[in-house]
């Protein structure tokens, strides 16, 4: 696989969020602010990477399920730091997500992906693959929480900005599914209009 294709991978081809549907639960929940987003894409960015560099140390010899208890054991350690930036940088803002954010330490990218696919690379190209599916998440992430943020408060990084019609239920977990919903299909709708073309320029 070319270096170009390996860095759009996990942000367009195979995104984390509105291809594979893995770690949609903290978009759909708590995806409704800028704030909440910044402060799961730094800990879902922090603790995906830095586990998952590590986890690449665990000799491969060992069974399937003790490897996986090892993942979730690193990813869970590089959670305290994290959790601890993240009280200090978003006060308040950790409190609010809850659950979801103690889920990132386990999420899909570190305890499935890891075998099926990154440490099946050499280190560089992993390393740049692993990238690209932590900014397929960030992405939708960020651009999720700002029309959620803009449409249903008004608001826009807590700031409140002129709008005439506000959807309140986008605001809500109902709401955000069904947004998540429609953004996976437009995303999808692209990406095979884009395949297309493709298939027909290589025609």
């Amino acid at each position: 696989m070319r270096k170009k294709n390996l860095i759009l991978e996990g942000l367009w081809n195979d995104n984390t969020v509105l291809s594979a549907f893995m770690v949609i639960s903290p978009v759909i929940i708590c995806g409704d602010t800028l704030r909440n987003a910044l402060a799961l894409i730094y800990a879902f960015s922090a603790i995906t990477f830095v586990s998952v560099l590590i986890s690449s140390f665990v000799p491969q010899r060992l069974p399937y399920a003790a490897k996986i208890m090892i993942y979730a054991v690193i990813s869970s350690i590089v959670f305290i730091p994290a959790k601890l930036a993240a009280q200090e940088f978003f006060p308040g803002v950790v409190e609010r997500i809850g659950i979801y954010f103690p889920l990132l330490a386990v999420n899909s990218l570190i305890v499935f992906q890891t075998e099926a696919r990154f440490f099946r690379m050499k280190k560089s190209r992993m390393m740049i693959s692993l990238i690209s599916y932590i900014l397929g998440f960030d992405a939708v992430m960020l651009i999720t929480a700002f029309i959620r943020e803009l449409f249903a408060y008004g608001t826009i990084n807590s700031r409140m900005v002129d709008m005439d019609t506000l959807i309140s239920g986008l605001g809500l977990p109902f709401g955000g599914f069904i947004f998540l919903g429609l953004f996976s299909g437009i995303f999808r709708k692209l990406r095979s209009a884009t395949e297309r073309d493709k298939d027909k320029e290589d025609a």
